[in-house]
């Protein structure tokens, strides 16, 4: 996820500037750059990489003739983290209008920004870039007529998405311009300056005293202090409050770990994710995965190779697949498909997921795939990552930098990822009807309010069930169809954080083996949310609770049979059975994590463990 930092004020900005991205690394950038105000026009510098690299952009300035940046008191600057276009300094932030008088810096996504491009170029507008967030220069220079205020609303008025903008111009140089609409954005109210930011730790070291930008909102900024309107220019009144964490809690954003801050990011990565991609109400838009569809149409086999967390996605996509294309898939822990000598082809797709892009065994195993002749498509949220040089093609996940190694807002991202793959893929083959198409459009653009909605409705009592259970010195999950990845995925999550041993079965499988582990002290978390083998699930949790084992059911709101044959249960919002993942692994993070935390251990460094395995 991007990050913002804007001045106004009385100081020279371009450290001010330089200093707050820096203090914003930790969400993650491929690119940056700023612009700075001063006697009537804009310098801009962009550069690729770390902000060393902008650094020495700026200070090779009186190098390359261009000369050094102009004193000013007014600027803003930007770290990008790619989404649209390719990582180059075209693609850098801050982007302008073609009079170069309009600058702006955006976090998030513009939904309709192709035909907003489109209207605008008839119009005489040049654009430089292949970003959606250039669109917004352009559209603010449109409606401008002196007041930069009035552009931004009637701007604001026409874009469609989730993001936070602040955009300054040439003939305005005593004020910025910020609009809110999903994404994060704050003031800070320092003595005789102002700041704008996506987050409180780009001006923390300057002022403590923030004022919050709500959504759907339009902020101005000056040196004196926070003018905040509505969509319609109506006056807000808000007040400011004194920031009172240290340096470390303010980059985990007012959370005690980095593992709770990317947990209640979900939401927004699976919106980056499937923004976009979701144009409208009928279909899936993959132009940015450079398959043929041909290819695609015909296909007659998926290989998912993958390793972990990003091995438990792929099982669910391979049940979102071959439930919706009708495409047989078969899914490979790469580390030991790579020493199989697996019958794999031309004709074959191979999907190697990475969240890293860097995984040893995930390369190793989409090379061996690539030699023999299979097409190769990559899942990866790094741009620029190994993996993407090796792909025949790249489906690019939009979860931000994830700094706690057990891994959530990745997965889920992943998870999204290929749920917009297989639907594509069903669309291309004709093998759902238009009416369901649009029901799982509607439903996965839905996604982002139902984690939020569940997240806030299991957080007490995951804690609750945590309490319960954390002396505990072993945990079974089950699960059957869908639901046992999710299982996969919650024991993994326990096992990383925690350190309790855990086992996760197919439910059906429990007499062949797991039930004789059973005793009163056993803790066992069923998933028995909404899927055609639902009842069969509770066929299992009742034979369990037959044994004295302590059942937690992971069930959908309004399920009163799982209420009736578990001694818990944990409601998640209910959504198309399919898509029910996303939101049934939500608790099962929570009760790791609290778990963890009332054994007093480290959930963002677990012992022993990597973000990246790059070696085999």
């Amino acid at each position: 996820m991007c990050g913002i930092v804007g001045y106004v004020g009385s100081r020279p900005c371009e450290e001010l500037l330089l200093a707050g991205l820096e203090k914003l690394e930790y969400r993650g950038y491929d690119s940056a750059g700023l612009s700075v105000l001063g006697d009537g026009g804009v310098e801009s510098v962009h550069a690729v990489g770390n902000l060393a690299n902008l650094r020495a952009a700026v200070d090779g300035r009186a190098d390359n003739g261009a000369g050094a940046l102009p004193p000013s008191n007014t600027g803003i600057a930007h770290t990008r983290w790619a989404t649209h276009g390719r990582v180059t300094k075209e693609n850098a932030h801050p982007h302008d209008d073609s009079s170069g008088k309009v600058h702006i810096v955006l976090n998030g996504i513009v939904e309709n920004h192709a035909g907003l491009r489109k209207r605008l170029q008839a119009e005489g507008e040049v654009f430089t870039s292949d970003t959606d967030a250039e669109v917004v220069a352009h559209l603010i220079a449109h409606h401008y007529d002196g007041d930069l205020a009035a552009a931004v609303r009637a701007a604001y008025a026409e874009l469609r998405g989730h993001y936070a903008f602040v955009a300054m111009h040439a003939d305005e140089p005593d004020r910025l311009l910020g609009a809110r609409k999903e994404c994060p954005l704050v003031a800070g109210v320092g003595e005789g300056e102002t700041f704008l930011a996506s987050a409180i730790p780009a001006f923390l070291a300057d002022t403590r005293i923030a004022v919050p930008i709500e959504n759907c909102e339009i902020v101005e900024i000056e040196a004196g202090g926070v003018r905040i309107t509505d969509t319609e220019g109506t006056p807000i009144e808000r007040a400011s409050e004194e920031v009172t964490w240290d340096a470390d809690t303010a980059e985990k954003g007012g959370y005690e770990t980095f593992m709770l801050k990317e947990i209640h990011e979900q939401a927004d990565a699976v919106a980056e994710t499937i923004a976009d991609r979701l144009p409208g109400e009928e279909g899936v838009d993959l132009s940015d995965v450079v398959l043929e569809d041909s290819f695609l149409r015909d296909l007659k086999r998926i290989v998912i190779v993958a390793c972990g967390t990003s091995y438990h996605a792929g099982l669910i996509g391979r049940y979102a697949i071959e439930e919706w294309a009708r495409v047989p898939v078969e899914m490979d822990i790469a580390s030991e498909y790579r020493y199989r000598n697996p019958v794999v082809g031309p004709g074959d797709l191979v999907i190697g997921m990475t969240q890293s892009g860097e995984t040893a065994d995930t390369l190793a195993a989409m090379r061996l795939a690539r030699e023999a002749g299979a097409t190769v498509l990559a899942v990866t949220n790094i741009m620029g990552s190994q993996v993407t040089r090796e792909a025949d093609a790249v489906l690019y996940t939009r979860a931000g930098l994830e700094v706690s190694v057990a891994a959530t807002k990745t997965f889920v991202a992943q998870v999204a990822a290929m749920y917009l793959f297989g639907l594509r893929l069903a669309e291309l083959r004709g093998t759902l009807p238009s009416a369901r198409v649009i029901e799982l459009v509607a439903a996965l653009k839905a996604l982002p309010s139902k984690i939020e909605e569940t997240l806030a409705a299991v957080e007490e009592g995951v804690a609750a069930v945590s309490a319960a259970h954390s002396d505990q010195s072993f945990f079974l999950y089950l699960g059957r169809h869908i639901g046992l990845p999710v299982c996969l995925e919650g024991a993994l999550k326990l096992k990383e954080v925690s350190y309790i041993p855990t086992d996760a079965y197919a439910a059906g499988e429990m007499k062949h083996g797991p039930i004789a582990l059973l005793d009163e002290s056993t803790p066992v978390v069923c998933i028995a949310t909404d899927s055609p083998v639902l009842e069969k699930v509770l066929s299992n949790v009742e034979e369990v609770r037959a044994r004295g084992a302590q059942t937690i059911a992971i069930s959908t709101v309004g399920n009163e049979r799982a209420a009736e044959v578990a001694d818990e249960t944990i409601e998640v919002s209910r959504t198309d059975w399919i898509l029910q993942p996303i939101v049934a692994i939500l608790p099962l993070q929570l009760l790791a994590y609290d778990i963890a935390r009332a054994r007093g251990l480290n959930v963002d460094q677990p012992r022993n463990l990597a973000k990246t395995v790059t070696v085999e």
